[in-house]
């Protein structure tokens, strides 16, 4: 296993992708593992090094975030996301790949496993929303005193980390309202069922996605698990990511056959139920 001191450095590019120049980090080795952002995240905005050390980490930034600049007269949507995350994949010559999204990247690396199920090999998806707002989200926790500008103390963050990596960051403002402006539905139950890739489906307690939204999805989906982060809003992975990356990591990196799970009937019994 290589160590972080002799862990060879960053690969870093832009691919022309569905009139994109889409800019993408790679590090690591192992099997590949596509890392999608959340809303105005970017690669290299966290690091993951438990991953790092078995996998070939491919980090994108999407249309309008990041590095990549915005295609102004294209809508931005989950599916669009989608398909040049796809298109990445084909530049790269990666014929499949597990993958790791937040939020609306986690949306994104669903809406392959329903689409092109044939590139993924397992999921983990933080933050989620698999259906309408008015079901998925956290209305107590979403709520606003007044209206939200581009230049709210909840978005500043983000606003002050774009501005460093942004080609042009006088576009804040533009991309703000674009992102805002994504109308995202979630997927239908026929989508959910339709999914055989293995999926973790994690939350924070204290998430803007309601933890009985994840909770349903993981019902609905074949081959799920569902993992509850405590005492974590949406933001865990950037404050404190050493609390869910050992997670991400046992689900991607554990065998495919495994002892079978007990129940009252079976009991436990070391080797033949866990």
């Amino acid at each position: 296993m290589a160590s972080s001191t002799d862990r060879k450095p960053a690969t870093r590019g832009y691919a022309p992708v569905n009139g994109l120049k889409m800019y993408y980090e790679i590090e690591g080795t192992g099997d590949p593992l596509v890392i999608i952002p959340p809303a105005f995240g970017f690669a290299g905005q966290k690091s993951f090094p438990e991953l790092v050390n078995r996998h070939t980490v491919i980090t994108v930034d999407l249309q309008g975030n990041g590095r990549t600049a915005d295609i102004p007269e294209r809508p931005l949507s989950i599916g669009q996301y989608a398909k040049d995350v796809v298109g990445l994949l084909s530049f790269l010559g990666i014929p499949k790949a597990d993958f790791f999204g937040e939020s609306y990247g986690a949306s994104t690396a669903l809406m392959i496993a329903c689409e092109r199920p044939e590139l993924v090999g397992r999921v983990v998806a933080f933050g989620a929303t698999f259906g309408p707002p008015r079901d998925a989200l956290n209305t107590d926790i979403l709520r606003f005193d007044s209206p939200p500008t581009p230049d709210s103390k909840g978005i500043r963050h983000q606003k002050e980390m774009y501005g460093k990596v942004a080609p042009y960051p006088d576009y804040w403002p533009r991309i703000w309202a674009k992102i805002g402006g994504i109308q995202w539905e979630g997927f239908s139950s026929d989508q959910l069922a339709s999914i055989k890739a293995p999926v973790l489906i994690v939350v924070g307690d204290h998430d803007f996605v309601r933890v009985e939204h994840a909770a349903d999805a993981a019902r609905r989906i074949p081959n799920a698990e569902l993992a509850v982060i405590p005492d974590a809003s949406h933001f865990v992975l950037f404050s404190e990511p050493e609390r869910v990356s050992p997670v991400v990591k046992y689900f991607l990196e554990k065998p495919a056959n495994r002892s079978r799970l007990a129940n009252a009937e079976t009991g436990y019994w070391p080797g033949e139920t866990r």
